[in-house]
């Protein structure tokens, strides 16, 4: 049986890539399929196999194979930030930006940060990295390291990943520039603001990038990635990602290696299939996901993908309080059509602000209380409220909703009961390790 792959020509925050094959060619495994213009990344054949069909957007292959072990290796240039940008490597736990750039920093003096955090519920294939393979993550973070002038590496983790931890432990090296950094199981402690802020002390402004505070920060995913493609010249073909939620298997499980391109559809099988009824598809995780469906295709910055349960109906008047750090008001206000209820009136989080086309945190993960905007919603006529908001804000709703008799559902619910985890709500069971 043939495996139909649809590799998306626009990889993360990359421009869309140019297509060099036509269809009907017969690729190899790693061989180039779409070159990038000026702020794009290289798209490789994620298996061996043919070209079905070329369209603007997104290029289809044919193969025999599900997985394979061997490709067409990258030439070997002797320049990391060359062979980074030969690899298609982008960001592989964020949005996506080539890595090739963020290499080419001068950070002399300055902080390579290792973002291990994993901050979304639920997800646990960087930790899974960590575990099985820290060496390949010490040896990427080395060569950013060398590559920007940095004056050391920091690997954050949350404290709770003991295993992580001591993993790392038995690698690192006395004479390694490198230190772990431990952090909470908070959301959204692994935002490259939080991050900079929790190591350097620095808070930078919604509208500044870490290196404003001397800091790169890369996914340790994106790390190993690197290491492959300087050692053994092996471009971006697979992604790690989490599958969780309502599965006839395991209601979290890691898949390793999956091929650029692969069907959702192909990975429920392999997970267990979804159990019916379920609430639909996520790409991504609780927080931050987008909706889905069966069709769509593993990129290389998809980190998980969640099968939802049916939300709680909700037949009361309902008012969105959107997080920054968190789902669209457009997707609240989908989940809100879903749970049946009306939307009586939105508000942002207070420290929500416009910055580089989106909203922005003006402090990732501390934010002050929520009272104002809730009482606000109470007079629109909300007797529910529906939230997307942070660890911290979450715990300042909790504080004031249920004195106003309000109703307070979350994003992530519909999740995390899926995978049969406790649900967003108040701080101090979020800090336990």
């Amino acid at each position: 049986m043939e495996n139909t792959l649809t590799l998306s020509l626009k990889q993360g925050l990359a421009e869309a890539a140019t297509p060099l094959v036509e269809v009907g060619a017969q690729v190899k495994r790693g061989e180039v399929l779409a070159s990038p213009s000026s702020k794009g990344v290289f798209l490789h054949a994620s298996l061996g196999g043919r070209v079905k069909k070329v369209t603007p957007t997104a290029l289809t292959l044919e193969s025999e194979a599900t997985e394979d072990t061997g490709f067409v290796p990258l030439p070997k240039t002797g320049d990391l930030v060359e062979q980074a940008r030969l690899a298609g490597l982008v960001g592989m736990g964020g949005a996506g930006f080539p890595t090739w750039v963020k290499l080419a920093s001068n950070l002399e003096g300055g902080t390579l940060i290792a973002n291990a955090v994993e901050c979304e519920p639920l997800l646990k294939h960087n930790t899974h990295q960590l575990e099985n393979d820290p060496d390949q993550v010490r040896r990427g973070l080395l060569l950013a390291i060398q590559a920007t002038k940095a004056k050391r590496g920091v690997i954050a983790v949350k404290k709770k990943n003991r295993a992580a931890l001591a993993a790392l432990a038995g690698v690192i090296r006395e004479k390694d520039p490198l230190e772990v950094f431990t952090l909470p199981d908070l959301y959204p402690v692994g935002e490259e603001r939080a991050l900079v802020r929790e190591i350097l002390g620095i808070l930078l402004p919604p509208d500044q990038l870490p290196l404003a505070a001397g800091a790169v920060v890369m996914n340790v995913e994106t790390l190993a990635s690197l290491a492959a493609a300087w050692e053994d010249g092996k471009p971006v073909i697979s992604k790690n990602l989490t599958m969780a939620g309502k599965l006839g298997g395991n209601p979290i499980q890691v898949f390793t290696a999956v091929p650029i391109g692969t069907s959702f559809q192909t990975l429920l099988d392999k997970a267990g299939g979804p159990k019916a009824p379920n609430g639909g598809l996520l790409a991504g995780g609780p927080f931050t996901g987008s909706y889905a469906s069966e069709e769509s295709t593993v990129s290389k910055t998809l980190g998980g993908i969640c099968v939802t349960q049916d939300p709680l109906r909700e037949n009361r008047p309902l008012g969105l309080l959107v997080c920054a750090c968190s789902a669209s008001e457009e997707r609240l206000r989908q989940l809100a059509a879903s749970m049946g209820a009306r939307v009586t009136g939105v508000r942002r989080c207070q420290q929500a602000v416009e910055s580089r086309g989106g909203l922005k945190c003006e402090n990732p993960g501390n934010c002050p209380g929520q009272a104002a905007k809730i009482l606000e919603l109470r007079r629109e006529g909300a007797e529910a409220l529906l939230i997307g908001n942070c660890s911290d804000c979450t715990n300042t709703v909790m504080c004031v909703a249920p004195g106003l008799k309000m109703a307070v559902h979350h994003v992530t619910d519909n999740s995390l009961r899926a995978a049969g985890k406790p649900l967003v709500r108040r701080l101090p069971a979020l800090r336990q390790a």
